[in-house]
């Protein structure tokens, strides 16, 4: 977090931006209870030998997600919060997706074979993905 923001708040407002929170008013948020798709940060605890550096467990609500868009699930989980200001930085380190959620999934339409074949690339993971700077990759 930046200096003077505990890791209790950083964490809580990187589950709700990342799910439900918004830095404006939406009318539409009185029209259904926020609490049932609200992200959670259930778990907090410091980086060894780094000094105000933690790792947040946050937990999303499936019902957040629509199904079979890998494209939304991203969308809300890793879209604006890293730009959030509460943060000095943030990197998502795992990501663990339930098999209920995962075979809603359509998969390529082609079938995997055809895209290694299409890209020349076997034995690894294929990600297609926006590439931004200010995510911290490095060449």
């Amino acid at each position: 977090p930046q200096p003077g923001v505990p890791p209790e708040e950083a964490g809580a407002a990187v589950a709700a931006e990342s799910s439900t929170g918004t830095w404006t008013t939406v009318w539409t948020d009185g029209l259904t209870s926020l609490d049932r798709y609200k992200g959670r940060c259930y778990h907090i605890e410091p980086v060894a030998g780094e000094e105000n550096q933690y790792i947040c467990y946050v937990a999303y609500p499936l019902d957040l997600f629509e199904e079979g868009s890998v494209t939304n699930m991203f969308t809300s989980i890793v879209g604006n919060v890293f730009g959030f200001k509460a943060l000095r930085a943030l990197r998502l380190e795992d990501l663990r997706i339930p098999p209920s959620y995962t075979k809603t999934f359509q998969g390529p339409p082609h079938g995997i074979q055809v895209e290694r074949d299409k890209l020349n690339k076997y034995g690894r993971p294929l990600l297609g993905c926006t590439i931004k700077p200010k995510l911290g990759l490095s060449a």
